[in-house]
């Protein structure tokens, strides 16, 4: 269904586009064919539209749809929790810094929303500036644009060249990990602790909603993938199924303590498929790595296949990461290209259809959301019983 939403969008947009297009060709053509004294009187009102638009086309620049969507799913360090920078209500997170001497601790309400090196804070002897989300040590004059940070192109890219601090700050990211940690430890020893308390007896209360999960887990995942060697990995599968489904479920609320895109940062996404990664190198039996080293191939295809197989050992995890990312970035960015129609048309009226789509969106992000968790476990599980199944 979610294709069917990003066909309309784009039939919308070259609808408007070719619109435009067409309104522009048929004032050139009436313009060509009046009297040369009303075609003069014309060109000098078509430069008077023309000015207009070109004003309002300035008025209307501050508004960035690319930085307005990216602005939304990156990570920062703060939580807005209503209102809008220093006219809303605002949750600062704390800055942690190692520096060049030593730590350095302050609030990220020092830097006053400032996030183009414009801002400077100094503590325990030295200064530092924030651009594009990242803490580096400010200049001691600014450039002629007003920043402490300097800039060099690359590529085509503009990087700023100052020195970084080994930043360990509390982002909305590191927060929503946290959180989402400290729940689910509360919420399974609560668990664990009823079954002991009603051990022999019907299920009550969160135990009664959990369990059938816990259940598909074990007998729709790990079984049918890791045979009877399934109860070791519970754990972990368990684990990593319950944190990336409570973090999709966060990153679709739009208010705190929600908000935060975790599982659409490829950091995360790296570690959590590292883990798997390092589940199946130390416990693959001496058959997985027999296969992968002396393939059961004729002699002269072993140069060829020993390293496609030791290759296959890296696009595993590289798999695990780039897809839970891709498709929890590309769901936000989706829902937040819906409502920004409305300003792509700069007009109301299709505020009730952007909505409605969004909304319809957000709500197919849910079930996306276990999912993904889903699709994760259970490559998790078949990856890890590739490597652990014993010879036949």
């Amino acid at each position: 269904m979610s294709k069917v939403v990003k066909v309309i969008v784009v039939f919308t947009l070259l609808t408007a586009f070719l619109s435009i297009k067409n309104n522009t060709f048929a004032q050139v053509d009436s313009v060509n064919s009046l009297p040369v004294d009303t075609a003069v009187a014309a060109t000098h009102e078509a430069g008077a539209v023309v000015n207009h638009a070109e004003a309002h086309e300035e008025k209307e620049k501050g508004f960035d749809i690319t930085s307005f969507i990216f602005h939304h799913i990156s990570d920062s360090h703060f939580f807005t929790l209503f209102g809008h920078g220093e006219h809303g209500v605002t949750l600062h997170l704390p800055i942690i810094l190692w520096t060049n001497n030593g730590l350095v601790t302050f609030s990220s309400s020092d830097f006053k929303f400032n996030d183009d090196g414009t801002q400077v804070v100094e503590k325990n002897g030295q200064r530092f500036a924030i651009a594009h989300n990242k803490i580096y040590y400010a200049n001691a004059t600014a450039n002629e644009h007003g920043a402490f940070v300097s800039h060099e192109v690359k590529d085509g890219a503009e990087i700023v060249t100052n020195a970084r601090p080994i930043d360990f700050s509390v982002t909305k990211n590191v927060f929503s990990m946290l959180l989402s940690v400290v729940l689910l430890v509360i919420v399974f020893t609560t668990v664990a602790s009823s079954y002991k308390k009603r051990n022999g007896k019907a299920p009550k209360g969160l135990q009664s909603f959990l369990e059938p999960i816990i259940i598909f887990v074990r007998d729709d995942i790990a079984r049918p993938n890791l045979g009877h060697k399934y109860a070791a990995f519970m754990p972990y599968l368990l684990s990593v199924f319950f944190f990336i489904w409570l973090n999709n479920i966060l990153g679709l609320v739009p208010f705190f303590p929600g908000g935060a895109n975790v599982t659409g940062n490829i950091a995360l996404t790296i570690v959590l498929a590292g883990c798997t990664f390092l589940i199946i190198t130390f416990k693959g039996n001496k058959y997985y790595w027999g296969h992968i080293l002396n393939p059961p191939v004729p002699w002269w295809l072993k140069p060829l296949m020993i390293p496609v197989e030791i290759f296959g050992i890296f696009t595993k995890p590289i798999a695990l990461a780039i897809r839970l990312f891709a498709n929890i970035t590309a769901g936000h960015i989706l829902v937040m290209s819906l409502l920004c129609l409305i300003f792509i048309f700069n007009s109301l009226w299709i505020a009730p259809a952007s909505i409605f789509f969004a909304v319809f969106i957000g709500l197919i992000e849910f079930l996306v959301a276990f999912i993904q968790a889903f699709i994760f476990t259970i490559l998790s599980a078949l990856f890890i019983g590739m490597a652990v199944e014993e010879h036949h």
